[in-house]
């Protein structure tokens, strides 16, 4: 396993990220706990030691699952890290009560990292509004204590947001969790953030390296033209390595739903060959085909699904949306998979409330796209 120094500390750089555990039967709430366990165990044994949860990840199960599983460890042989849960404005107000029931839930005294959850133009506001609201300044408190070690905060946003936050409590910030892969390089321009932190000095963390698993399965053109540069490479090695040589990039997080995509992305980073320029710009060039061809940005986080008044599976749906608009020669496999699925869990049952928007880190007008898949699929 490679590492990285951070203030003192040596740190994997493959995180283990929690938001995409293992679950029963396809219920994201409903962690598969024996096979999580066992995951951390062989995390352990292979040098990972970052361990990455939230507040809302597997309908607030994540971080139960998570407690419950390190603490069968030495406190000091790992760095625990999870956020507030800004997505939700609902929870401005509210950091006290959320923070000491994350302690709980955890079952720790502190964290190691904590971070401002999904800055955007959402909750900007509320999160700049520190004299009404003083979610900022609890948590700079906290740190003070040593409840924190380390603050930070996650974004989703523009840049232009991005920098409001920065403007405002830069200083106070000691890294920064962005989405970062090959594909969203120039589509959420994490490279105008990413170089600006570096510049700063602000360690990067990355989130969606694969993109929601969107940069496993590429193109048969695609693969060929990885095949012919790097024999025997897979889609996923490419496309970790490239963000492990963005500079200022620290620990890469991985949301690993398997033993063996555990297992490989060990495996990728317990070697230290990196890209060439060439190769970075190849990937890049493929990225934004990719992202110009997609119909909507869903990493299926599923922080709309908790805000869905009629439980649709948005991400799914999402999901099946891009896969037909993406294949135009195939227009027969979305169809038939939302045909198995109960008429009132269809893209026509969306009732268009819009609170799933609101939640969405990528602020995709998730009605608009459900009503569009809905009027193609009438269409035949």
């Amino acid at each position: 396993m490679q590492y990285f120094e951070f203030k003192g500390k040596k740190l994997s750089a493959l995180g283990f990220g929690a938001m995409r555990l293992p679950v029963i039967d396809g219920d994201d709430t409903k962690i598969d706990e024996a096979t999580t366990k066992d995951m951390v165990a062989y995390a352990f044994d292979h040098g990972i030691n970052y361990f990455d949860t939230a507040w809302g990840y597997h309908g607030g199960n994540s971080e139960l699952v998570m407690g419950q599983t390190l603490s069968a460890y030495p406190r000091d042989s790992f760095f625990l890290a999870t956020k507030f849960p800004g997505y939700d404005v609902g929870n401005f107000g509210k950091h006290e009560e959320i923070f000491e029931r994350q302690l709980e839930k955890c079952q720790v005294d502190y964290f190691d990292f904590y971070l401002m959850h999904n800055v955007c133009e959402l909750n900007i506001d509320s999160y700049l509004d520190d004299e009404t609201f003083g979610t900022v300044s609890y948590f700079k408190v906290q740190r003070n204590a040593g409840r924190i070690k380390h603050l930070g905060f996650s974004t989703h946003g523009t840049y232009e947001t991005f920098m409001r936050f920065m403007d405002a409590y830069g200083d106070d910030m000691e890294f920064c969790q962005i989405q970062l892969n090959y594909m969203d390089w120039e589509f959420q321009n994490a490279k105008a953030k990413a170089a600006y932190l570096h510049e700063r000095g602000i360690a990067v963390l990355v989130m969606e390296p694969l993109r929601g698993g969107n940069l496993i399965t590429l193109s048969d053109e695609d693969m060929a033209t990885l095949e012919a540069t790097r024999p025997g490479k897979s889609a996923v090695d490419w496309a970790l390595k490239w963000v492990a040589g963005v500079p200022g990039v620290m620990t890469v997080l991985s949301g690993m739903s398997t033993p063996e995509q555990l297992r490989e992305n060990i495996e990728i980073f317990s070697t230290e060959d990196s890209l060439t320029e060439d190769e970075r710009g190849m990937l890049e060039s493929i990225g934004n085909a990719m992202a110009k061809s997609k119909g909507v940005p869903c990493t299926a986080c599923h922080y709309c699904t908790s805000h869905c008044p009629i439980e649709l599976d948005i991400p799914r749906l999402l999901e099946l949306y891009n896969e037909h608009l993406s294949r135009p020669g195939m227009k027969f496999w979305a169809p038939m998979a939302i045909a198995a699925m109960p008429e009132d869990k269809r893209p026509a049952a969306c009732i268009a409330g819009g609170s799933c928007t609101k939640v969405c880190p990528q602020q995709i007008a998730i009605p608009d796209a459900l009503a569009d898949f809905a009027a193609q699929l009438a269409e035949g």
